[in-house]
């Protein structure tokens, strides 16, 4: 019975002892981080506070032991705190660099079945009807993916020369489908090749614009691939001469998976801007900051 009264009191005073721990450790804190001046105004407080409550002796030995505190261990406790402070930035950088990273591939991943499953259905549909056209686009996709594959499935970044051979592979698919309805023009300057540019973009927008542009029209038309530096900004253009686009319809998963990838690569130094030309047909064209270089 008596027992249950101590073992009480021992769990109160282990509380308080953790307790005043705490704080010591939140003063402490404090000092190594306070300023001077804000120092010397509490101080002065206290000291004023100490007089008025007839307490002066408590009030000199706490100005005494903060300024010991202060000179002897502040310095090693700030550059503690802030190596700490580093540190917590730092994880948190690593974090949502994953993050980032996760949710780039899961993005990519979207992309990268698309094309590959149009293109074996459109190769199982030729095997009934055209053997031999379908034995082409069968050899167009081997080459197609032996030279996409490495690019597609890479942990960096890729470069604006990689996507361009990319797309021209692709659009050899479609010309072997489409046949003389597909015409193709790159206009993209041999310099531009080493530039850094997002794997898949442009392959999607070229398929957006067979899709929705050239696809519907009974002739068929023209994709252009243009690429050109204003300022300090790279655009690449995909625009067609095809049926055009409705600019107030949802733009469709492509549309906004790239919108996702820039703004996550970029935030707001790169955008997605989709335009009629007076002419007809739409153009895309994603704008991001130029480098010359992966390395720049």
């Amino acid at each position: 019975m008596a027992a249950a009264p101590i073992n009480r009191a021992i769990d109160f005073v282990r509380e308080a002892v953790n307790e005043a721990s705490v704080l010591w450790w939140r003063f402490f804190d404090w000092l190594a981080l306070v300023e001077w001046r804000q120092l010397y105004v509490t101080w002065f407080l206290v000291f004023v506070s100490g007089i008025l409550l007839n307490l002066t002796e408590p009030a000199v030995w706490f100005i005494l032991i903060s300024f010991g505190v202060k000179v002897l261990a502040g310095g090693k406790r700030r550059a503690e705190l802030t190596a700490q402070e580093a540190a917590d930035k730092a994880n948190v950088a690593t974090l949502e660099r994953r993050l980032m990273e996760a949710q780039m591939a899961t993005l990519q991943a979207q992309v990268e079945p698309h094309f590959l499953f149009n293109t074996l259905a459109l190769i199982g549909q030729l095997i009934e009807t055209d053997p031999k056209e379908a034995a082409r686009v069968h050899a167009h996709l081997i080459e197609y993916l032996r030279s996409s594959l490495p690019q597609m499935r890479a942990g960096g970044g890729g470069t604006l020369g990689k996507q361009v051979e990319l797309s021209r592979a692709y659009l050899a698919i479609m010309q072997a489908r489409m046949k003389e309805r597909l015409a193709v023009r790159f206009e993209v300057p041999d310099f531009l090749g080493s530039a850094p540019f997002p794997p898949m973009m442009l392959q999607t927008l070229i398929e957006n614009a067979i899709k929705h542009g050239l696809e519907p029209k009974v002739a068929g038309g023209t994709i252009t691939v243009r690429g050109h530096v204003v300022g300090a900004t790279l655009h690449v253009d995909v625009c067609d001469d095809g049926v055009g686009i409705d600019l107030h319809a949802d733009e469709g998963v492509g549309l906004a998976n790239i919108r996702e990838r820039l703004a996550l690569l970029y935030g707001k130094d790169a955008e997605l801007v989709i335009e009629m030309p007076p002419g007809g047909g739409a153009c895309a064209s994603i704008r991001l900051p130029y480098r010359m270089t992966e390395f720049d």
